[in-house]
């Protein structure tokens, strides 16, 4: 019945015999691909000087990366906050979410008494001789001084926008602390200052990770290969496209702000795909130049049009996945998934171009330094074709195994709860932190999350009383007016809880609902608010059109559109037993000893959203290894056996490799710095563990095992669609 569905039953040709025809063809005449490797190898010095230029071009840039992109970002366009705080900086003299605040307080009496008068006077001294601020306002009994009169907070109004105004935080907060006592305490803190004190924390713990991380790659590499020279070609080729897009990142922040995040997760995925890529070519060109005998344009041209194929259908599939992280409308979501693209194109244009030429300079040199039990040059791993023989004769049993495991892990994922990052995610020492403490302590749980109410003067009583009688707010600061003269006036209210606490929202939503309709309700936690929001509404489109887009990708790639589903699926299972780990770790804070953070309550918003994107295009990434390895043999064989056991030995050895660098990379990141590497190299780290090692190479050849021939069939008008794309070269 199944095969009466299809027309002219399976993707591959009828025989054996007729399949095995079409390798000989294709070494006379290489694909697109081998001969974009044998020009390669033929212009050498035009691709050498090509990528010198490049490298060196954009490295002269790429030093300056950490100090020109910025840390902020973090709102939701379009939104009512977003709009509140461009009219407060507009026009209460930058009155806004992203001022600055000085927090000064005194052991020793009043604050603006004695030494602290002096701390006071300089403090205003400094903000005021700083061109990029607007109005320095001093402290106000009643609104921000203390009512026993020893802590006071000086506001420095934003001259300019988030971003620079975080370059004016990192700028001025080590002077202003310095101004610290033995009995005055200065200590900068507001939202600009949060995102410098965590862009400080972070750049630390990245290069904390990085001194760990590369030791460790390049021994699992060796490992891998077997030789020194071999294995440090991922690493050149890593290198290549890192400094290429640090630099790229810094020409394109001159015209579109791009968050410090974005280099970070760039220099994660550069390093975890380079390697990725890397493996997958060299390993079948050591095969096909020193295993089957070939010479170096014949092993190259078919290295690229196998393996090399299936690294470009790969870093399409990440680039698609990543590019629907665009949906989100945030400026630090856009940012950091342009950064993470970017790095894919440079990495995979390396891949592509640089190291089919480094193969072939090098050629038998590749393994020299070689150790002693790995002399091999075989692609198709004894032990790994072993594991794919066993799998095949046992399918339900490790099938059943592997499904229990990712389904128990995943079930906590029933209960997550998210939320914005909270003050905690600040290092204790922290000026931002401390300052944020100093100020629930002498003004309230809710003073550092102050709402900013602008609203039209003529509704400027109602939206008064409106404040005042609603219970979620504890105190309300008389209208002022504009700046400027417009017709503007700003309330702040100061809420009766923590900014953090899961109740604001419902107040903010319900001060909206009742406010006169002129009225925007801002502030840096309703900014996080409606980030929030604006997060969850957007989930479920991305994960829906990655979801989409991936499959359509893996049809196009495998003509098959059985396996290309189950294959698309199969990722899911990874991802919620990823975020089911993260519920314990970071939501219940199981573990949260061993890894130094000091958890939550809830997982960071944006991890659902952006880490999907991230962990699917991991997934997908090994989903097309695999599966190609599996077509290439069953276009040569037509038997179904032949395709599972032969892609688990082929790309087995390379699977298990790289799932364990980027296993170690990504778990490096959980080991320092603030919490949201943390949950970045935890979430991505277990998801890779789980989807390399129990889904790659026990669920997907299981699946592969149990659809049989079926897997590969083709309805007849979708192969008539389909552009024809082929695996197999001899």
């Amino acid at each position: 019945m199944a095969q009466a569905m299809y027309e002219n039953g399976p993707a591959a040709p009828p025989s054996a015999g007729a399949a095995r025809e079409v390798p000989e063809v294709r070494e006379v005449r290489p694909g697109p691909l081998g001969r974009l490797g044998i020009r390669v190898a033929d212009h050498g010095r035009l691709v050498t000087v090509a990528w010198l230029v490049l490298v060196i071009g954009l490295g002269i840039l790429a030093p300056s990366v950490e100090k020109s992109l910025s840390g902020a970002g973090w709102q939701a366009d379009g939104s009512q906050s977003v709009a509140a705080r461009r009219l407060a900086q507009e026009h209460f003299a930058g009155n806004a979410s992203h001022a600055i605040q000085v927090v000064v307080r005194s052991d020793d009496g009043p604050v603006t008494q004695g030494a602290g008068r002096g701390v006071l006077a300089d403090v205003t001294r400094i903000l005021e001789d700083e061109p990029r601020l607007a109005e320095v306002v001093a402290p106000t009994p009643g609104a921000t001084l203390s009512q026993d009169g020893r802590t006071a907070v000086v506001l420095a109004g934003a001259g300019v926008d988030t971003n620079e105004m975080v370059r004016v935080a990192t700028d001025l907060k080590g002077e202003l602390e310095d101004l610290s006592t033995d009995t005055v305490q200065v200590n900068p803190t507001g939202s600009s200052l949060l995102w410098s004190d965590f862009n400080e924390a972070n750049l630390k713990a990245m290069l904390t990770s990085e001194l760990v991380s590369w030791p460790v790659t390049l021994a699992i590499l060796v490992l891998a290969f077997g030789a020194l020279v071999a294995a440090g070609l991922p690493l050149i080729l890593t290198l290549a496209g890192l400094v290429a897009s640090a630099g790229s990142l810094v020409l394109i922040n001159h015209f579109v702000p791009v968050s410090i995040w974005a280099m970070n997760f760039a220099m994660m995925f550069a390093l975890a795909l380079g390697i990725d890529y890397a493996l997958f070519l060299v390993v079948r060109y050591r095969a096909a130049r020193m295993g089957e005998g070939r010479s170096a344009r014949e092993a190259i041209a078919s290295t690229m049009d196998t393996a090399g194929k299936a690294v470009l259908l790969s870093g399409g599939t990440v680039l698609v996945s990543l590019s629907a992280v665009m949906l989100v409308p945030s400026p630090s979501f856009r940012s950091m998934a342009g950064g993470i693209m970017l790095s894919v194109l440079f990495v995979l244009a390396a891949t592509l171009t640089l190291l089919p030429l480094v193969l072939v300079k090098l050629d038998q040199k590749i393994n020299r330094f070689a150790l002693p039990w790995a002399r091999t040059t075989r692609h198709r791993s004894p032990l790994f074709e072993r594991w794919g023989s066993h799998l095949w004769r046992r399918p339900v049993a490790w099938g059943a195994g592997a499904l229990v495991v990712l389904v128990a892990l995943a079930a906590p994922l029933a209960g997550l709860r998210t939320a914005m990052p909270s003050i905690k995610v600040l290092p204790d020492s922290a000026s931002a932190r401390i300052g944020y403490d100093q100020v629930q302590e002498a003004f309230g749980p809710g003073a550092p999350g102050t709402l900013q109410i602008v609203v039209d003067e003529k509704d400027g009583t109602a939206a008064a009383r409106v404040l005042r009688d609603d219970h979620g707010i504890a105190a309300v600061m008389p209208a002022a007016p504009a700046a400027d003269g417009s017709h503007y006036r700003m309330i702040q209210a100061v809420p009766a809880v923590d900014p953090s606490d899961a109740r604001l929202p419902d107040t903010v939503e319900r001060l909206r609902a009742e406010l006169p309709a002129s009225a925007l309700v801002g502030g840096a936690a309703v900014e996080n608010i409606d980030l929030k929001t604006q997060l969850d509404e957007s989930t479920p489109l991305v994960i829906g059109v990655v979801l989409v887009l991936g499959f359509l990708l893996l049809l196009v790639a495998l003509q098959a559109p059985l396996i290309s589903l189950l294959g698309t699926l199969a990722s899911l299972l990874s991802t919620a037993a990823a975020f089911g780990v993260a519920r314990l770790v970071f939501q219940d804070g199981h573990g949260s000893g061993l890894f130094g953070f000091e958890h939550q309550g809830f997982l960071d918003a944006w991890a659902p959203v952006f880490f999907f994107a991230m962990i699917f295009a991991i997934a997908m990434d090994y989903t097309v290894f695999l599966l190609a390895s599996a077509k290439e043999h069953w276009e040569k064989t037509g038997d179904a056996r032949a395709a599972m056991v032969g892609a688990v030995a082929d790309s087995g050895r390379v699977i298990f490799a790289a799932g364990g660098v980027m296993v170690a990379v990504f778990f490096t990141f959980a080991l320092s710095g603030p919490l949201p590497p943390k949950e970045m190299g935890i979430i991505l780290g277990v998801a890779v563990l789980l989807d390399a090692f129990l889904i790659r190479l026990v669920l997907l050849p299981v699946m592969l095992r149990l659809t049989g021939r079926a897997a590969w069939a083709t309805p007849g008008w979708l192969r008539r669609v389909l552009p024809t794309i082929t695996f197999s070269h001899s």
